[in-house]
C-alpha cells in the first residue's frame, strides 16, 4: 500500500479567525494554532520568505481535518475566482450534517451563501452547497433515514 489515509484539507483564507469561527459553528474542532515560517516552510512552498499562520481543525468522528492559513508573507500573486461548481479544479469539501436547515441557518451569520437549492435526492439525502470561507464551496449533506 502507498496511501495510508488523508491527512488533512487545505484552504488558504485572508481572515483566520473568520475561518475558524465558520468551521467550528459547522461543528469542527479547533485541534490547534502556529505561526509557521523559516527555510524548512520556504523549501516546502516554493516560495521566499514564508510566514504564516494556521489553524487545524477535526472532524468530532476524529478521522479528518481541514487546514486553514494566511500569510502573512510573501504577498500573494493572484486570486483564487469565485467560479461555478462545475469548474475543474475548484475546490470543495463536504460533511455529513444532522439538519441542513438548521446548518445553513447557523452558517448564513459567518458569510455562507447557498449556491443553488438544497435538493433531495430520492428518500436517500438532502444535499446542498454554501460558498465558505475564501468562496470555497462546501457540501452540506443530510441522511434521511
Amino acid at each position: 500500500m502507498t496511501i495510508h489515509r488523508m491527512d488533512h484539507a487545505g484552504i488558504v483564507v485572508e481572515d483566520l479567525a473568520a475561518a475558524v469561527a465558520f468551521f467550528v459553528e459547522l461543528g469542527l474542532e479547533l485541534e490547534g494554532e502556529a505561526t509557521v515560517g523559516g527555510p524548512w516552510a520556504d523549501d516546502l512552498l516554493g516560495l521566499d520568505g514564508v510566514r504564516a499562520d494556521i489553524a487545524m481543525l477535526r472532524t468530532p468522528d476524529g478521522h479528518s481535518r481541514v487546514e486553514v492559513s494566511t500569510f502573512h508573507s510573501p504577498a500573494a500573486t493572484g486570486t483564487a475566482p469565485n467560479a461555478p461548481v462545475n469548474t475543474p479544479g475548484i475546490p470543495r469539501l463536504t460533511f455529513v450534517v444532522d439538519d441542513i436547515d438548521d446548518v445553513l441557518h447557523r452558517l448564513r451569520s459567518h458569510g455562507a451563501e447557498l449556491v443553488g437549492t438544497v435538493a433531495r435526492y430520492e428518500d436517500i439525502y438532502r444535499y446542498g452547497y454554501v460558498r465558505g470561507p475564501a468562496g470555497v464551496v462546501i457540501g452540506l449533506v443530510e441522511e434521511l433515514h
